[in-house]
């Protein structure tokens, strides 16, 4: 591996680490979402320190090309954040129609407490 790759595997571990703590520091992302992050630039920096863990990992695992062993483990933490993004926003959906029911119920009792406190408009209204 020639050198520069070596350095761009690194320094693009370091800029995740670097972004995944700027993003929480600014709380643009939250903790629990930021663990597959941690977890995607920590295995980038291992395998950019030591390259051959990479070839040692798809070895072990049977895997012909140590490549094709990245692109695997990068598809399932992206389907691990997806699934953990698709469960709270089922959740968020179920507080949010909870809200939308409390709050129309709370409408209607105002709506009554309001008719029930008004005098008819029209024995106001009536000249005599």
């Amino acid at each position: 591996m020639s050198t520069g790759t070596y350095l761009l595997g690194v320094v693009a571990s370091v800029i995740a680490f670097a972004a995944v703590v700027e993003l929480l520091r600014r709380r643009r992302l939250r903790e629990r979402h930021a663990v597959w992050w941690f977890i995607a630039a920590l295995g980038a920096l291992v395998v950019g320190i030591f390259p051959s863990t990479l070839t040692w990992a798809a070895d072990m695992l049977s895997v012909e090309v140590p490549t094709n062993l990245v692109f695997f483990v990068s598809i399932v933490i992206l389907f691990l954040v997806s699934l953990q993004h698709a469960g709270e926003l089922t959740d968020l959906e179920d507080r949010t129609r909870t809200l939308a029911e409390e709050v129309a119920l709370q409408r209607v009792k105002l709506e009554r407490l309001d008719g029930a406190s008004r005098p008819d408009d029209a024995e106001t209204d009536s000249p005599d």
